[in-house]
């Protein structure tokens, strides 16, 4: 018996499946999320990631006994979040056994109560917004508040029952404040601003993307045509902070102000009744410098006793723990947040 996590964002996504019996987390890369008129691609790239799970591993996946998934957008842009729920458990529906001896954690926790699955069932399936499942991964479960910092930026704070508060997560057009997609968008506008001679401060910026995208007048073709195009301004963001660690000024400004935004998005997800305590996770902030410092200078400062902690673990450890969770029963359906699909016979 398996179980088979899933996180989809801007910039990639990945699958594991996790041996119940022990074994090795089998880890598997694929392609990140677009937007078109259509819709997100969250669902297709989701059914890609399972059947290139099941065919890499065969026998870790003929018995899965919970999913779980996080993806960018699965709240705003993916029409049917439960249907998605449904469809991931009928692509991995298979004749497993009872499950019977297992015991049932909750979102917060575990209790002793077993959870038996039908033999020859769908297993059990629970797809969530991104920051549900990073708030599982940084927190294991303990309730609080994180911002996930990626291609994209939310905030998000949840005792795992009674509340749930969403901040931002709105995508690079309005939002994602102090996301990957926010820092190259700006990291462009002011290298811009040095091309058309309106302002010198972005010279730097404009030479690194010179390097990486060519001359401006094709930067146009290659953002506006794109379905992945906070992916491709993502990108960007790496050269921003790469120009910042020389010490320009400009670059150095955008990352500030990333750190900012992404602090006061984790404050106001605090709700009543929330623990000050919050986490940061996400690529970005691997790097340090400027947008970390900011990042804990504005929090600190707006809230002295706040407890800041260090990530548990990233997404794709929450997609796991989502997974856990669905299989034993220890968590239901809470849109616009998570979606279940119980075991079907």
């Amino acid at each position: 018996m398996s179980l088979l996590g899933i996180d989809i964002g801007g910039s990639g996504s990945r699958v594991a499946v996790l041996p119940l019996g022990g074994g090795p987390r089998l880890e598997l890369a694929g392609e990140r999320a677009g937007v078109t008129a259509e819709g997100s691609s969250v669902p297709a790239t989701a059914l890609a990631l399972v059947r290139a799970a099941r065919a890499a591993w065969p026998a870790e996946t003929a018995r899965i006994e919970g999913v779980g998934l996080g993806a960018t957008g699965l709240g705003t842009l993916v029409a049917d979040p439960a249907a998605l729920a449904t469809e991931l458990g009928a692509e991995l529906a298979s004749d497993r056994g009872s499950g019977a001896d297992a015991s049932r954690p909750t979102f917060a926790g575990t209790d002793a109560s077993p959870s038996p699955q039908p033999s020859g069932s769908r297993p059990r399936v629970a797809v969530a917004i991104d920051a549900v499942t990073a708030h599982l991964g940084a927190l294991a479960g303990r309730p609080g508040a994180i911002v996930a910092l990626g291609t994209g930026a939310i905030a998000f704070g949840t005792d795992g029952a009674d509340i749930w508060r969403r901040v931002d997560g709105w995508g690079h057009l309005l939002g994602d404040r102090g996301g990957g997609a926010w820092i190259g968008l700006r990291g462009l506008e002011t290298a811009m601003r040095a091309h058309d001679g309106v302002d010198t401060a972005g010279t730097a910026l404009l030479a690194a993307a010179v390097a990486r995208f060519g001359e401006p007048m094709t930067w146009p073709a290659q953002l506006y045509t794109r379905h992945d195009r906070a992916g491709v301004l993502a990108s960007f963001a790496p050269d921003v902070t790469a120009v910042a660690a020389d010490g320009d000024a400009a670059a150095t400004a955008i990352l500030t102000d990333a750190g900012t935004e992404a602090a006061r998005s984790g404050i106001a997800a605090l709700a009543p009744g929330l623990p000050p305590r919050i986490a940061a996770t996400g690529g970005l902030l691997a790097a340090g410098g400027p947008l970390v410092a900011a990042f804990r200078d504005t929090i600190v400062g707006a809230w002295p006793d706040v407890e800041l902690v260090e990530p548990a673990g990233d997404p794709l450890d929450g997609a796991l723990r989502l997974a856990e969770l669905a299989a034993a029963g220890g968590i239901r359906t809470h849109a616009p947040y998570v979606w279940t699909a119980e075991a079907v016979a």
